[in-house]
Formats: C-alpha cells, sequence, structure tokens
C-alpha cells in the first residue's frame, strides 16, 4: 500500500502533465511577426526578399521600405497626370512635369 499510493499520485501528475500538454498555445510576437512579414513578401525573391524580411523582422515600417526616392514618387505622380495623353503631347507634358520640382 506504501508503494502503491506514490505510484498513483505519480501516474496522476503525468496523466494531468501531458492534458496541458495537448492545449494549443499562442504563438509568441516573434512567430506572429514573421508570419505576418511572410504574407508581406508574398512576390518578392532574392535580395530584394531578404531585404525586406530583415527590415520587416527588426520592426521598421513597411511604409518606409516600400516608399521609393523621390523621382520615383514624381514619376508615378507625373504618370497618373498624363492619363489620356499620347504621343507628343504626353512626351512634352512628361518631360514639364518631370522637370518641376
Amino acid at each position: 500500500m506504501k508503494k502503491l499510493l506514490p505510484l498513483l499520485t505519480l501516474g496522476l501528475l503525468l496523466s494531468f502533465g501531458a492534458a496541458q500538454a495537448d492545449e494549443k498555445k499562442e504563438p509568441t510576437a516573434q512567430q506572429q511577426r514573421m508570419t505576418q512579414c511572410n504574407k508581406d513578401a508574398a512576390g518578392k525573391s532574392g535580395d530584394e526578399r531578404k531585404a525586406f524580411m530583415s527590415d520587416c523582422l527588426k520592426g521598421k515600417p513597411a511604409a518606409a521600405t516600400a516608399k521609393g526616392t523621390p523621382q520615383q514618387e514624381r514619376m508615378k505622380k507625373c504618370n497618373a497626370d498624363a492619363t489620356g495623353k499620347t504621343g507628343d503631347e504626353r512626351k512634352k507634358f512628361m518631360s514639364q512635369c518631370l522637370s518641376n520640382k
């Protein structure tokens, strides 16, 4: 009887521990960040993906990595404004738009 009680107690403790191990744990903050960065990096490959993932996992804001240079931003704006223009008219407009600072 003296040996049975400790064995029974040990068995109950082990079964209780196994039951708790089956519970699903919430991912850590780092795991959540990795999941989100992987989703955001869809479509990127090679060095571009490595640089993006590095910045993303360090917690740098995505807007800063996605934003282009001032020249690229100017080009996007001029392209949007030139919608509907074609040929020489578009070339002249783009030249003037891009040269304005």
